[in-house]
């Protein structure tokens, strides 16, 4: 396929059919990080603030973070955390949340789909090879999936005060 068929920035072809509750995202990252600001978005991405900032700011803020990790290639780091979550963050200040329980719910479409979460092209290596996931590498292309879809239509859900 010719570079002018292909959307810029690539994005994956999945967009999962199941949410996870927005609540419960933010009981979880203000535990994780207590006393920080964040803005969450429709689909769950967090937006770390800088401290003080007014709405409107924290607003400029989360734009141009997910601009800019929607504009670069979207480099994830995935963490196991003690508690079975994933948390997944990007080269800039902004993390997507896989809620443990929500992704055992859901498995068999991750099991079948995360491979849909890969942009035209992309190859990540992993312990098991170019593009061989265990259940953690898919947890994560399930978080990684969600920060696309508020990238393509950011809409802010809520700005959390710490």
């Amino acid at each position: 396929m010719a570079q002018s068929d292909q959307s810029f920035p690539p994005v994956p072809q999945w967009r999962p059919t199941f949410a996870q509750p927005t609540e419960r995202i933010i009981e979880r990252m203000a535990f994780y990080m207590p006393g920080r600001d964040f803005l969450i978005m429709r689909h769950g991405t967090c937006i770390l603030l800088e401290p003080g900032l007014t709405d409107a700011e924290a607003q400029n803020q989360s734009d141009d973070t997910i601009a800019r990790i929607f504009g670069f290639h979207p480099d994830m780091n995935p963490v196991l955390l003690k508690d079975g979550n994933v948390l997944v963050s990007y080269n800039y200040p902004a993390a997507n949340l896989v809620l443990a329980d929500i992704a055992s719910e859901n498995w068999d479409e991750i099991d079948s789909r995360h491979l849909d979460g890969l942009t035209t092209d992309e190859v990540l290596i992993t312990p098991l090879g170019p593009n061989r996931f265990d259940d953690f590498g898919k947890k994560a292309l399930l978080g990684r999936a969600y920060m696309f879809m508020d990238a393509q239509d950011p809409e802010t859900a809520q700005i959390v005060r710490g």
